[in-house]
């Protein structure tokens, strides 16, 4: 199985920009930049890769434990999985950390 995204890039890392868009159209021309990576915390002004790597490690997490918690037969009703990946400028991401509720 393969799932696929595109990133289009134009201009220089400080000044550029570029959008993303995923097979499944969950993204379409969304929009990153240099600032929203690195410079606007807020998160509203588009995404970011670290962002995205974030919300693919939380909804793996959730997905296999709850088939883990099924076949076990203690199945769950909710899980809420939430995970901080931490980039350093200059070194890169440095980590993932997961938290459950559920």
């Amino acid at each position: 199985m393969d799932r696929t995204a595109n990133a289009v890039w134009k201009g220089n890392l400080k000044e550029g920009n570029g959008t993303l868009d995923t097979q499944s159209g969950a993204l379409k021309g969304t929009p990153y930049s240099f600032k929203m990576r690195f410079e606007d915390e807020s998160g509203k002004s588009g995404t970011n890769p670290e962002e995205l790597i974030a919300a693919a490690h939380a909804g793996c997490f959730a997905m296999q434990l709850s088939h883990v918690l099924a076949e076990n037969g203690t199945p769950a009703t909710e899980l809420d999985a939430k995970a901080v990946v931490t980039l350093v400028p200059g070194t890169g991401i440095t980590g993932s950390a997961l938290t459950l509720v559920g």
